[in-house]
């Protein structure tokens, strides 16, 4: 899940033409949080997805969408949810 949402943070952030320092500026994270969380080695909290999607401007729904990864990892693994 770590992983999911780095990967949807870090596309929806080059999307709306953020660097990870713009973000960080614009949101209060710092550029290493923002570093940790693309890479999954941040584990954020349901407040800090709120505010993570505000900044986007998405729906914090966004952040956890399952992506072709995810859903590959998946049907590998053999479990569905």
């Amino acid at each position: 899940m770590r992983k999911l949402v780095g990967r949807n943070f870090g596309r929806l952030r080059k999307a709306k033409g953020f660097t990870q320092e713009g973000f960080a500026e614009a949101s209060g994270f710092t550029q290493q949080y923002i570093s940790g969380l693309e890479t999954g080695r941040r584990n954020p909290t349901v407040v800090t997805l709120f505010e993570l999607a505000g900044t986007l401007g998405v729906s914090h729904v966004d952040l956890v969408v399952p992506d072709d990864e995810a859903r590959s990892e998946r049907t590998r693994s053999g479990k569905r949810k």
